[in-house]
């Protein structure tokens, strides 16, 4: 659970980085690149935490799925609350599937031998040269 605060944390101060200026347009690009640095470095004091305790709880892959879905959440509700935008009913879906995606990602492993294993009991089956 501390991992997934983290990253909402973590894609709040991604989301005011990369999309914040945007009501700002008047004002000169280097200052809003600077701010978004700043913010860029709160972002990575609560991501890489995230990440490395999460990871042992979740795999990498399903860390980096879990983390898309935590963006697109965040980011509806600032576009919402600070864009005054929505979704439209593409969008919506698209956001659908990642969040499918979450779900496919954190169902257990089928306990079936995986393809490397295939292999390596194929090549013990073969004659020797």
């Amino acid at each position: 659970m501390l991992t997934v605060v983290l990253l909402i944390g973590s894609n709040i101060f991604m989301t005011l980085a990369w999309y914040g200026h945007l009501k700002f347009k008047q004002t000169d690009l280097w200052k809003v690149v600077l701010l978004s640095w700043l913010l860029a470095f709160f972002e990575y004091c609560l991501q890489v935490p995230a990440n490395r305790w999460g990871h042992g709880t979740f795999t990498a892959a399903q860390l980096k799925i879990l983390q898309e879905a935590i963006t697109l959440t965040v980011f509806i509700g600032f576009a919402k609350v600070y864009l005054n935008e929505l979704p439209r009913w593409n969008e919506a879906v698209a956001v659908g599937l990642v969040f499918l995606a979450v779900v496919v990602a954190t169902l257990p492993a089928a306990s079936a031998p995986g393809p490397h294993a295939l292999l390596a009991q194929a090549a013990e089956t073969l004659p020797p040269r």
